[in-house]
């Protein structure tokens, strides 16, 4: 089986050893996807909404990247420092997903790499080899 991946750029790929998403086959694995600006900074500090839509565009860019899309998407994981504000993610995951709903969970972390960041989304899409 083939193997493809796509990165972002962001500091932790290299640092850490990861890609931002791997292709095998029809099937594409999207690794925690935080709001990161195109600077490395943190994108919209404080505003949940605008960090989930932000995510949700690296994302897309990422399955574009392997020849996909986001109507691909079968399950998305949704990691957030703060569970009350459910709603603002929501909002924007329907923005991207309302005409083809992917499974999704929505868990409350204690923190993620950076204070600032509210929200880290992973993504899984099944999508036929061109």
């Amino acid at each position: 089986m083939e193997y493809r991946r796509t990165y972002s750029g962001a500091p932790w790929e290299s640092r850490v050893g990861y890609c931002r998403a791997l292709r095998a086959g029809a099937h594409i694995y999207v690794t925690g996807t935080a709001s990161v600006s195109p600077n490395g900074g943190i994108f919209a500090p404080g505003d949940a909404y605008k960090q989930a839509r932000r995510c949700f565009e690296i994302i897309g860019r990422a399955l574009a990247d392997l020849g996909a899309d986001l109507s691909c998407v079968v399950r998305t994981r949704m990691f957030v420092t703060d569970i009350s504000r459910w709603e603002e993610y929501g909002r924007a995951h329907g923005e991207f997903f309302a005409e083809h709903p992917p499974t999704t969970t929505m868990v409350e972390v204690k923190a993620l790499i950076d204070p600032a960041m509210l929200i880290e989304v992973e993504a899984d899409a099944v999508c036929p080899v061109a």
